[in-house]
């Protein structure tokens, strides 16, 4: 099992992805002002938070749903970070020898 970060802060430097209220959102960044943006789709909605470095400190993580809470402007939000998993179309079987 592996260690979770202390900080939310930590967490989002190693993850890939991330889920906000039960949507999976690959699009996340830290500006240069330290707000943490994130974007996903919901249906043909695309949905946008944006949450501020005292925001981002001041999230917990709940242990028992493996996830973080923070609360932006529009009230409390959780927060999962994931690995994302991807593939390619190389086939190591088959080199020309």
């Amino acid at each position: 099992m592996t260690a979770v970060p202390n900080t939310l802060l930590a967490a989002l430097e190693t993850c890939d992805m991330l889920e906000i209220d039960g949507l999976h959102a690959f699009d996340f960044s830290l500006d240069e002002e330290d707000h943490l943006h994130i974007e996903c789709m919901d249906g043909r909605a695309l949905k946008r938070w944006v949450f501020s470095m005292a925001q981002i400190e001041a999230a917990t993580f709940d242990a028992s749903l493996q996830s973080w809470l923070i609360t932006g402007e529009s009230g409390e939000h959780r927060l999962v970070c994931l690995d994302a998993t991807g593939g390619d179309n190389e086939d190591d079987e088959h080199e020309d020898a």
